[in-house]
């Protein structure tokens, strides 16, 4: 691939990763997760950088495959994905839009400043349906470890909490 305008294709595979879903929670994208770090255009090879949302995250091998393949269907030949791991990746970096479609989606987002010791006070979650802040912690540990149970207290659902790292 041939292209002139190391900006504007920056900007092109941004667009297109922004397009690629978290294989767990399917209604962000990798991009608004926060594990894209970085996008790099020499002219010749594109380099992709990312950070996992944990070390050992089973998503990130679909990562790498999805974003592959999306380049790949650019036309780009020459793609590098490299991985880091400092700095950590952190739910800070999940866009404001992504935390409202995990709870529109049924899963509470992260609650900032909230401690995640199993040893500590469990933090005050609102339910993602309701709203209340009548919830108990139900399980430390989820379908995945980036996410704890809880219900809440007054509709009485159950729902996911993503854990706030």
């Amino acid at each position: 691939m041939t292209i002139y305008d190391t900006t504007s294709t920056e900007e092109l595979v941004w667009e297109r990763l922004a397009l690629i879903p978290d294989p767990e929670v399917p209604v962000i994208s990798i991009t608004e997760l926060g594990v894209v770090r970085d996008v790099q255009w020499d002219g010749r090879q594109l380099k992709i950088v990312i950070t996992p949302t944990y070390t050992g995250c089973p998503a990130m091998q679909l990562f790498v495959a999805e974003i592959r393949a999306a380049m790949h269907e650019q036309g780009f030949d020459d793609v590098v994905i490299e991985t880091v791991y400092s700095p950590a990746w952190t739910t800070d970096w999940i866009s404001p839009e992504a935390k409202e479609k995990l709870r529109k989606y049924g899963i509470a987002p992260p609650v900032k400043g909230a401690s995640d010791d199993p040893f500590s006070e469990p933090p005050v979650v609102p339910c993602p349906r309701c709203g209340s802040e009548h919830t108990t912690l139900q399980s430390q540990f989820g379908a995945t470890a980036c996410k704890a149970l809880f219900t809440c207290d007054d509709c009485k659902e159950p729902f996911e909490y993503f854990k706030h790292f």
